[in-house]
């Protein structure tokens, strides 16, 4: 199982961050590269919804106070 690296605040940008670049690739529907690389949005929303970044596990890097 992961260990959980992220503190609440980090959690809770990630998600709001991740959200709101999926609401925009939603309602915006030009079309193009821009338009699709709004889809990055689910990499934030997914690691800040499980708690775990693997990007700073890779890097030992940990915002969570409790030690798991």
């Amino acid at each position: 199982m992961l260990t959980k690296n992220e503190g609440t605040i980090d959690r809770v940008l990630r998600v709001v961050i991740g959200l709101a670049l999926l609401i925009w690739f939603y309602l915006d529907q030009s079309g193009g590269f821009w338009h699709y690389s709004k889809l990055i949005g689910i990499i934030p929303l997914v690691t800040g919804l499980v708690g775990t970044c693997p990007l700073y596990q890779v890097l030992g890097v940990s915002t969570c106070r409790v030690k798991t």
